[in-house]
């Protein structure tokens, strides 16, 4: 016995001594011959959480050797092919591997654990992380129904606060409704009562799942505003970076942080008033331009036009296209903060606390790389860019094996953790496999919605409806190759309804505004459990399955 088995025994041991007990005596059917097994809801139930967590943690390598990449090449190709499908990767393979192995008895009953990982994932992005982004994001609405950036005064407010998204974050919506269009293709012979064209409607749903999946990302590649949005967001860090570091060559202003850490007011009007070189209390795009200019990002092939867009857009809040004195506090203190948390040093004020907040928003400025209408020039070395490339390439690469090896015994575990409960599969794999496959992208989208912005919270939920696109389209043409090459039986009428009923109800509602008050959180958590109690009176009370 390997010294691995008999230390997973001995864990297993403290959990469950009769499951270690039928695994050491091996009356269960080990995966690869080599993994350990149980026959137990306890042991299985360990085995679940532990298979769980590496397939969560082959996301966060995905996740992360994607952004690096993204980084690095830029949108295109990378952003718009490589990403929406690595991203749906560990998705797709738990799918695959539901029903590839084992007889077709074997496979009809494991497929379940596909389709519930399906609709899990799918009604998880759409109602509970969709409603999550809503509270984090909020910001007070204003008079014309529109959220106003990092402005959250009036708090719970049902009405009066929520999120705004750019109109384009409304397309992504859509093009997510239309992708719906395969589950409709397949369910047509259940609908009109014509089994045997059954096996004809999984090929076609299955070519109409591919071919959407191929414009998808076409449209990804030659419109890539997702990606582009993401890479907006660093342009505007090293602008203000540049402006700190400016301001520390300007001694008559002062230390723009005290000594504790908290923001010195009087240094940040002072610099105000550089900037205000006609003194009217305002500051307009000339005055800033004239002080972006004066700046010299020599380091970069800054625009500058587009920056003082950037900085206006970001500190003007009365959207009157001038910058207050009030505004510029709030504005530049906010900055301060970001940037203390950021940097290495983040504990009182030095020289060397803003040299490496500008040090590291030049180097992520550098990394951004569009080929389109903006470029950004990088000049980190050749060594440092081959390293962070090989960095991405080998954080792909581990992140599909361990994708690949432990996505089989994740769901034998669930399956027979299913047995050993009498827990019906389906809901086992609805409610726990998206954790751990969705995880990662759940928890980022959170962290940019906090941002309060409505450039951050457009490319939030543009990625939550991106990636229902994919599980409309990559997960489910995996799915329906399953049926069709194993000659599997379609008897998942209850999963598909809820399916469509998510993405139809919420398409059709993200798609027709741009501005989400509080309370329609409160719609999308209430579909969740809706959908769990939908499935169950029609399959375990009509007997729809």
């Amino acid at each position: 016995m390997s010294p691995r088995r008999e230390h997973f025994l001995l864990l297993l041991l403290l959990v469950d001594p009769g499951a270690a007990a039928a695994a050491a005596a091996e009356g269960c059917e080990r995966t690869y011959g080599v993994l350990p097994c149980t026959t137990t809801a306890v042991g299985n139930l360990f085995l679940v959480l532990s298979y769980g967590f590496l397939m969560y943690k082959a996301a966060t390598c995905l996740s992360s050797g994607s952004e690096l990449l993204l980084q690095i090449l830029g949108p295109g190709i990378v952003g718009g092919l490589f990403l929406p499908i690595l991203g749906a990767l560990p998705d797709a393979l738990l799918i695959l591997v539901s029903g590839l192995s084992g007889s077709k008895e074997t496979a009809q009953s494991q497929v379940l654990i596909g389709m519930g990982l399906l609709a899990g994932s799918t009604v998880m992005l759409l109602t509970v992380l969709w409603g999550f982004c809503i509270v984090a994001g909020k910001c007070d609405l204003s008079d014309n129904f529109t959220s106003i950036d990092s402005q959250n005064e009036k708090r719970f407010s049902l009405f009066g606060s929520g999120v705004s998204v750019d109109l384009q974050t409304s397309y992504a919506a859509r093009i997510m409704v239309i992708s719906v269009v395969p589950f409709i293709v397949v369910q047509l012979p259940k609908v009109f009562k014509f089994p045997s064209g059954q096996r004809v409607a999984v090929l076609l749903s299955l070519v109409a799942a591919a071919l959407l999946m191929l414009s998808y990302c076409l449209y990804q590649v030659f419109q890539p505003w997702i990606q582009r949005r993401r890479l907006e967001y660093a342009k505007l860090k090293h602008v203000i970076s540049g402006i700190f570091k400016h301001a520390q060559k300007l001694e008559a202003l002062g230390r723009l942080l005290n000594e504790d850490g908290t923001t010195n007011n009087l240094a940040i009007q002072k610099l105000f008033r550089h900037i205000d070189s006609d003194s009217d209390e305002m500051l307009s795009r000339a005055e800033l331009h004239a002080f972006i200019l004066g700046i010299q990002f020599e380091e970069i092939d800054l625009d500058t036009a587009d920056a003082v867009d950037k900085v206006m857009d970001e500190f003007d809040i009365s959207r009157n296209n001038y910058i207050e004195e009030g505004e510029f506090i709030n504005g530049i203190s906010k900055w301060l903060r970001k940037a203390m948390h950021a940097a290495a040093a983040s504990h009182g004020y030095s020289n060397k606390f803003l040299d490496d907040f500008h040090l590291k928003t030049r180097a992520e400025h550098n990394k951004l790389i569009q080929r389109s209408d903006e470029v950004a020039e990088s000049t980190d070395s050749p060594t440092w860019r081959s390293w962070t490339c090989v960095k991405a390439v080998l954080l792909l690469l581990l992140g599909t094996a361990i994708a690949a090896l432990f996505a089989d015994p994740l769901v034998d575990a669930v399956h027979n953790f299913s047995l050993a409960t009498h827990i019906p599969s389906f809901f086992l794999s609805f409610i726990a496999m998206p954790l751990a496959t969705n995880s990662s992208e759940a928890v980022s989208a959170i962290i940019f919605a906090r941002r309060k912005k409505q450039r951050t919270l457009s490319l939030t939920f543009s990625e939550i409806y991106g990636g229902v696109t994919m599980n409309n389209t990559l997960c489910l043409a995996v799915f329906l190759a399953l049926v069709y090459v194993r000659h599997l039986k379609w008897d998942f009428s209850s999963e598909v309804l809820i399916i469509l009923i998510v993405c139809i109800v919420m398409g059709l509602f993200a798609s027709s505004r741009t501005t989400f008050p509080l309370w329609t959180c409160f719609v999308a958590f209430l579909l969740y459990p809706l959908s769990l109690a939908i499935v169950y009176v029609l399959d375990f009370v009509f007997g729809w399955s």
